[in-house]
């Protein structure tokens, strides 16, 4: 008579969750971690982001170490089981290919029962194992549905195999790979995000507040002057305006405004150097008393800033330039305007006058 066992136990235990949830938290945090230490360029932060999965799996086989070793000590029961069924399921590439059973198997001292099982079997060797083989098994006393068929049995008993007959046991088939269930998928896709979230949360200012502190404040003046969409600096040493998005000091109009803002209220204050980039201007007062060579900053060709700098850009062998710098300054006696353009060919430069006269031209190199 042929009795069947149970269905192996669930493993959605609160084990089983609780290790899916701590899982899916160390996932979450170490992508976090990595992602925002590159974003923000924290060296300690990236190298947290890998180090944490590292830790963690070495920690989680030091946890398992004893449990592994318990199981390793328990001997395996050994008995005969008859082929089913087998199936194909992977690895065809391969001299092994991955094959699905359903044996029956038939235990000295206890009922006969179902299990299904994948195990790696060398082409050459799939004749041996057709539907209706006796063949002999393997496997844990207390874990019946973790299977292994014995390629090389004893002597015994690969003659006990050759000599029986077995009769197929009806289901229900145990399964060797039990699933953890969608409790457990759930609760590790809820650590990931809950522990990704935590970590950008914890990092939000170097990662938005950094990037908002760059930019200039605008102003909600619908004036077309250049305070309502720039940030304005003035000392007694020097005095800045940084425009906002889309806008140029090349635009019209735009550095003579920019050049009357900073001296409307500040005109006793002689100027050393000016030095204009797109978006940035930067007036050098020079210090009281000082005998530095100054220059009249009313008195500069502004309308001649564009042309020269755009000659810089494109006459001088940059292709493609890449940044550009305008100073004014009288250091060497004479006023001197200078344009300076960066690019993939290196650097270029001109000279002009005060007058914006261009007395100099030096190409890439």
């Amino acid at each position: 008579m042929t009795i069947t066992t149970s269905a192996p136990p669930a493993r959605s235990t609160p084990v089983a969750i609780a290790l899916g949830f701590l899982t899916g938290g160390v996932i979450g945090a170490s992508l976090a971690a990595f992602v925002v230490g590159c974003v923000i360029e924290s060296v300690p932060l990236c190298a947290a982001g890998v180090g944490l999965p590292a830790v963690y799996g070495l920690l989680f086989l030091l946890a398992g170490a004893p449990r592994r070793a318990r199981e390793a000590a328990i001997v395996p029961r050994t008995a005969l089981a008859v082929v089913e069924s087998r199936e194909a399921v992977g690895g065809e590439a391969t001299s092994d290919v991955a094959v699905r059973f359903d044996l029956t198997v038939a235990p000295d001292d206890g009922p006969a029962y179902r299990v299904a099982f994948t195990q790696h079997i060398n082409l050459a060797d799939l004749p041996d194992y057709r539907q209706g083989v006796v063949v002999v098994v393997q496997y844990p006393p207390d874990r019946p549905w973790q299977m292994r068929i014995v390629k090389r049995p004893t002597p015994e008993w690969e003659d006990r195999a050759a000599e029986a007959r077995l009769d197929s046991a009806p289901g229900p088939v145990l399964v060797s790979e039990s699933s953890e269930g969608c409790g457990v998928g759930f609760v590790t896709l809820l650590g990931l995000l809950l522990a990704a979230a935590a970590v950008v949360l914890l990092f939000r200012a170097d990662l938005f507040d950094g990037d908002a502190s760059d930019k200039p404040p605008v102003s909600s003046s619908s004036s077309p002057s250049p305070s309502s969409s720039s940030s304005t600096v003035v000392s007694s040493a020097y005095g800045t305006v940084t425009l906002g998005p889309n806008q140029s000091f090349l635009d019209k109009g735009q550095l003579r405004r920019a050049v009357g803002l900073l001296t409307k209220d500040a005109d006793a204050r002689a100027a050393l150097t000016v030095v204009v980039q797109d978006r940035l201007l930067s007036i050098v007062y020079a210090p009281t008393g000082s005998q530095a060579p100054t220059f009249d900053r009313d008195s500069l060709p502004y309308d001649r800033f564009p042309a020269l700098v755009e000659e810089a850009r494109r006459g001088l062998g940059v292709s493609s330039p890449k940044t550009w710098q305008l100073t004014v300054e009288r250091l060497t006696g004479s006023l001197t305007i200078r344009v300076v353009v960066t690019g993939a060919e290196g650097t270029a430069s001109l000279e002009a006058n005060g007058q914006g006269k261009v007395v100099r031209r030096t190409p890439a190199h």
